[in-house]
């Protein structure tokens, strides 16, 4: 089942035609909304929809789809909710390859070897591209035939792959097609925004921004646009002599935020240029944007999750991009205040405590880090007190914040080098943290040495659960590159059991 669409935004999308495929090479476009010069007469929407609606909302019909959430939405746009999905290749592909592309024009050359029109074939590409109502009939009969047609062999490549294998059975029909369900859910439900405040805290980050901005040329002695990373390297480098920190591949110094940062540790104006930035990011991602996308006809914002884009089983967000909504400076969290909830409910928020690092002692089975656990301690005291053998009721404020550093750190499979440049020690003293925190957790480092060696054989490793992450530099020639993968294999497995653990709440609750 495909449909062909007006927008690819789905809130938005009205069906030009609907596809489908019973049996392999046997397709069939029902074309209701071409509008293009020398269209045909056509069945009418409302009656086409009439007719399928039945067997489009029947469970007891199974159905095939290539991003089956998206034609979900598109068609309850039009009254009619989708029921019987029980496959999606899309989804198939991310479980089977997470870190290849999961197109259907890719899925089909790499699985079936064939190739068909593309959407810039019967489109158009740039400023000439043409809405799909306006392809010719017979054209857009011929791509969406095939796509349907596709979907439903590259399905019957894939899906007996998936079966044979128990874990990656788990992982597609009890994690990623259930929440695929409930993802549409919320995307469908969107969130109320409180429009009237961010356009108070908008006209109030632009006066913010203002004052700055007349600080900065101040301090600079000249006026200058703080947004242009050439004119701030031409001030600080240039006309103040400020040491360069580093350069660009172009060879220019560098301006970007780790540079700033240090900068503005001996000098006022890299701080003053820093805090512009952090409020013109606010203003333009959130204060001036949100109110933008709200819908027309629902009056909320309605972002899209991607389910098959992080190798690690994490979704994305996107269009807005409400998994990160600033929360560490007194702005971005006001920014939190405009998401409300309609009269009569609340926003309840709930989140897992330290969840990669419990993880991280459950795949390890390391005895003194599950007994902290157990016990209820806080955990980065409690590590403190191992590292630095001290009494967990004597642990200072800056031992528990190298503790904390170092468990996280070596989660992301932090070397001594970062650990040293991130709490502004010696290497030296980063590696004798390392090897006592090793010391004191031994079957930590066990698991990670092993871990290693399984990634190195397999080219893989596995969450909890059984979702592959597939490392394919971890035996590149490329040091850089195969260190990355090195990492990647530590924390993969602690971030992909995260994620879905948290799908698997999100299904339940």
């Amino acid at each position: 089942l495909d449909t062909e669409t007006t927008s690819l935004d789905e809130m938005q999308a009205r069906v030009v035609g609907i596809s489908l495929c019973v049996q392999a090479g046997e397709a069939a476009y029902i074309p209701c909304a071409h509008d293009g010069p020398g269209a045909p007469a056509q069945l009418p929407l409302a009656e086409v929809l009439a007719a399928l609606k039945p067997w489009l909302e029947s469970p007891r019909h199974a159905k095939v789809g290539q991003h089956v959430k998206y034609d979900w939405h598109v068609l309850r746009n039009h009254g009619v909710q989708v029921r019987g999905y029980v496959h999606d290749t899309m989804l198939e592909s991310y479980v089977l390859e997470a870190h290849k592309p999961h197109g259907l024009d890719s899925l089909a050359e790499r699985h079936l070897g064939r190739k068909g029109l593309s959407y810039e074939d019967v489109c158009g590409k740039g400023a000439s591209q043409i809405a799909f109502s306006q392809v010719d009939v017979a054209q857009a009969t011929q791509y969406s035939c095939e796509d349907a047609d596709f979907c439903l062999a590259v399905h019957g490549a894939l899906i007996g792959r998936i079966d044979a294998d128990e874990k990656l059975r788990y992982v597609y029909h009890h994690i990623e097609m259930p929440v695929s369900e409930v993802l549409g859910r919320v995307e469908r439900n969107g969130v109320l925004i409180d429009a009237a405040l961010l356009e108070r805290q908008s006209h109030e980050l632009a006066q913010r921004m203002s004052a700055l901005e007349a600080q900065a040329v101040e301090l600079a002695g000249q006026p200058f646009n703080l947004g242009s990373p050439k004119q701030i390297g031409d001030i600080l480098f240039g006309k103040l002599q400020l040491p360069v920190v580093k350069k660009t591949a172009g060879g220019a110094p560098s301006t970007d935020e780790e540079v700033l940062d240090k900068l503005a540790q001996d000098y006022p104006l890299p701080r003053v240029i820093l805090d512009h930035r952090s409020l013109s990011k606010l203003k333009g991602t959130y204060t001036d944007k949100l109110p933008k996308m709200v819908h027309p006809q629902t009056g909320r914002v309605h972002t899209h999750y991607a389910q098959a884009v992080a190798v690690t089983g994490r979704l994305s967000s996107n269009d807005p991009n409400l998994q990160n909504i600033p929360v560490r400076t007194p702005e971005g969290r006001r920014i939190r205040e405009a998401f409300i909830a309609p009269p009569g409910h609340r926003i309840v928020s709930a989140d897992y405590s330290q969840i990669e690092l419990r993880i991280m002692a459950h795949i390890s089975g390391d005895e003194s880090l599950l007994a902290a656990f157990a016990r209820g301690e806080d955990i980065h005291r409690a590590t403190a007190a191992e590292v630095f053998g001290t009494p967990v009721d004597q642990v200072t404020s800056e031992q528990r914040r190298y503790a904390k550093v170092i468990n996280f750190g070596l989660i992301y499979g932090m070397s001594a080098f970062g650990l040293a440049s991130n709490l502004g020690i010696e290497r030296s003293a980063a590696t004798a943290y390392i090897d006592k925190y090793f010391q004191r957790y031994p079957r930590v480092k066990q698991y990670m040495d092993d871990t290693r060696a399984t990634a190195k054989h397999l080219g893989y490793v596995e969450t909890v659960f059984g979702r592959r992450l597939w490392l394919p530099e971890i035996n590149s020639p490329n040091g850089p590159r195969r260190g990355a993968a090195e990492r990647a294999a530590i924390n993969a497995p602690m971030q992909g059991t995260a994620a879905d653990l948290i799908k698997l709440a999100m299904i339940a609750v």
